[in-house]
């Protein structure tokens, strides 16, 4: 069955992993997605990593895994032939995607409003570290980070999430994802998504902007009504939250779980399931106001029974009755019979490897138009002659642009 988004046509032209982890959101759900590089390929093919058998090397684990259910074509944009190229693709195109430094399209000869308006249906959407000068307050001066280069860690850093992330504030720490790159780019699926919908309705494209700085802020939405409400600036809390009790990670005897047991009735079965039938009635504890206000005792409290037991005992015990959840390593994952029940990891074929590789699956589930991974990444320029072919080049004309290294 087709994807929901089935004849959505997406000219990719991002790179590394925001830009390219939206777009993969798009293919997954049935966007004809053509992920446009440079001659030398993204960068992110040699990143690796590689199984043992593969011998050609062709890309690694992590371009795999964000470019899956695309098309490539390999193309210099900085050769004079690039625009006429570009042009006759974006022709039949309902979005443009990059993820380039402001400027960088300018000098392609590529700017927004140029491609606005030959192709005024055309959703031209950008991620950017610090967003792009054609949105925001256009009565206050440009951002001073505007034409900063940005990763992750850096937006992690700004956006306020490695300010509450970390055991305490002496020790402020990036998540083990690379949120960073990964939320602005949930939030450009939705935006081009929604950009698409009104294009469908007037015929009017628009430019879609999200800044990295931006998606982390908007997901740390707590640190903003915090400090407005009651003028608190949160700080890095380990494993709980501030305003929850029970709502913790706790040792057990082969790693950790996390427990979650902030209401009273949930409060009282745990009490009940831990044996603690004293410590379900002890006045200290009645309200989660009560327990935040001795968080510190409560957890040493919850600590000293998990630590007799393994996670799987915990889970035995607690499990559907009171909100836990092992913290599960990797190897976990791929053994949990949850995670093939929703289908969540997909085997799909990589040249160069005997067995089939396995990356994450997509995790929205729709009866019918089902989306996920159906096809693996592209080699480098793998569908360039077919793609120009479909825009009127003829064979000659396709070999001229070969032969003056415009496409590979």
């Amino acid at each position: 069955m087709s994807g929901a988004l089935d004849g959505v046509r997406v000219v990719d032209l991002t790179h590394a992993l925001a830009g390219p982890f939206s777009t993969m959101l798009l293919a997954d759900q049935g966007a004809d997605v053509l992920k446009v590089e440079p001659l030398h390929g993204d960068s992110t093919r040699k990143m690796g990593p590689y199984a043992p058998d593969d011998e050609l090397r062709l890309f690694g684990g992590y371009f795999h895994s964000v470019n899956r259910n695309k098309r490539s074509i390999a193309l210099d944009l900085k050769h004079p032939r690039a625009p006429e190229v570009l042009g006759r693709i974006l022709a039949d195109a309902d979005v443009l995607v990059e993820n380039y430094r402001e400027g960088v399209m300018d000098r392609f000869g590529l700017p927004y409003e140029v491609l606005h308006e030959r192709h005024p249906r055309l959703v031209y959407a950008c991620i950017r570290g610090f967003g792009d000068r054609h949105t925001g307050n256009q009565a206050l001066p440009t951002s001073p980070y505007a034409d900063w280069p940005a990763f992750d860690v850096v937006a992690q850093a700004m956006g306020g999430l490695m300010g509450v992330t970390g055991p305490d504030p002496q020790h402020p720490m990036n998540a083990g994802a690379p949120i960073g790159d990964l939320v602005p780019g949930l939030f450009m699926a939705l935006g081009i998504v929604s950009a698409v919908h009104h294009a469908s309705k007037t015929g009017q494209g628009q430019l879609v902007d999200v800044a990295m700085y931006d998606g982390v802020l908007a997901i740390c939405e707590r640190i903003v009504y915090l400090n407005s409400y009651v003028g608190q600036i949160a700080e890095p809390q380990g494993a709980s939250n501030p305003q929850l009790c029970p709502f913790d990670a706790f040792p057990a005897k082969d790693g950790w779980v996390s427990i979650a047991a902030p209401g009273e009735r949930h409060w009282m079965l745990l009490c009940d399931l831990m044996g603690e039938h004293d410590l379900a009635n002890d006045p200290r504890y009645a309200s989660n106001v009560d327990r935040v206000a001795r968080a510190a005792e409560v957890r040493t409290l919850i600590s000293a029974w998990t630590l007799r037991h393994t996670k799987a005992e915990i889970e035995h015990i607690l499990g559907g009755i009171v909100p836990c959840g092992p913290v599960h390593t990797s190897a976990e994952i791929f053994a949990d019979p949850h995670v093939a029940r929703r289908e969540m990891l997909a085997q799909v074929e990589h040249p160069g490897m005997k067995r089939p590789a396995t990356i994450v699956n997509t995790p929205i589930k729709m009866t019918e138009t089902p989306g996920g991974v159906r096809t693996r990444a592209p080699l480098l320029g793998e569908h360039t002659e077919q793609v120009l072919a479909n825009v009127g080049y003829s064979p000659a004309e396709v070999a001229a642009l070969r032969e003056a290294r415009a496409i590979l």
